[in-house]
């Protein structure tokens, strides 16, 4: 009994609201297709001066060979052929691509989480560096990715460095930033009374650290990495852009984008964000499984 009342609450609380939302969105979807892609379906027939019937017209928008927006199915069969259909150490394959992005998004990722944890560390301990590093540290991100990218990528190569720590740096770049403030706003949680209490039994700072602050921040510290997680891939997609890269799912939108393929470039996009939903579901579940053995309950 209680197993179908868990199942239950799990399908209308989790499922329907998540089902609704990507039924509203096939439907947009598929309406804007049809509007985006009317007007070439009506120059062709004017050019031809034949009349075509609106049942016509709309399954013409739903099978262009480069529609201006692709229909959702288009986007799906794409990803199909690519993936299924090729051999993953295909160029053709985007499982190829993905896995190239992926390994600067993880170098970039463990970068930038740790350079964000030992920022926060010392912010928290030093009241000159929490006046100095903070500001910088938010200003930093106020300088859009898309002007550092290219500075980056060309002085690491002046320097010789290329391939995938550059474009690691600029996945570091972004994901740094919610690690540090989500863990400054962590390790500064426990209570007063608690900081107090430790101080009284004469702790260490190192102790006071290992036994009270990071405890606390841990949560802080998760909920900060999915934001990382998913802003790496991001970092690791634009820093493929101005190297001209021809692997990688930047790569799948620049051919993309040189050749008119949109089909392509909408089956990267959405190749990208499944993949970054699955990179914050194995953060989410590493944080279960951390609290759970840390006795903190989820």
């Amino acid at each position: 009994m209680q197993e179908r009342e868990g199942l239950s609450a799990f399908i209308f609380d989790r499922l329907l609201p998540v089902g609704i939302v990507v039924i509203v969105i096939l439907v947009l979807w598929y309406g804007f297709a049809v509007l985006m892609n009317a007007q070439f379906e009506q120059d062709q027939a004017a050019r031809a001066n034949v009349e075509i019937s609106t049942s016509q017209l709309v399954a013409n928008t739903m099978s262009q060979e480069r529609p201006v927006l692709p229909a959702p199915h288009q986007v799906a069969s794409e990803i199909w052929k690519t993936t299924a259909l090729k051999k993953i150490t295909s160029k053709r394959s985007l499982v190829y691509h993905a896995g190239i992005t992926l390994s600067s998004t993880f170098l970039g990722f463990v970068m930038g989480t740790a350079l964000g944890i030992g920022l926060a560390v010392l912010i928290v301990h030093s009241n000159v560096l929490d006046r100095s590093l903070m500001p910088w540290i938010i200003t930093s991100q106020t300088v859009p990715i898309l002007a550092v990218a290219p500075m980056i990528i060309v002085v690491l190569n002046a320097i010789g460095i290329s391939g995938l720590l550059p474009k690691a740096l600029i996945s570091a770049y972004l994901s740094f930033f919610p690690v540090a403030v989500g863990m400054v706003k962590g390790l500064r949680s426990p209570d007063v009374m608690h900081l107090d209490l430790m101080r009284t039994y004469n702790s260490s700072k190192a102790q006071v650290f290992w036994k009270l602050r990071w405890p606390s921040a841990v949560p802080f510290l998760f909920t900060s990495m999915k934001v990382a997680v998913a802003i790496s891939l991001v970092g690791a997609i634009v820093g493929e852009l101005p190297t001209g890269a021809v692997a990688g799912l930047g790569a799948r939108l620049l051919t993309g984008s040189y050749y008119g393929q949109t089909i392509q470039i909408w089956s990267a996009l959405i190749s990208a964000a499944v993949l970054a939903a699955v990179l914050v579901m194995l953060v989410d579940l590493a944080s279960r499984i951390v609290m759970r053995r840390m006795g903190m309950a989820r």
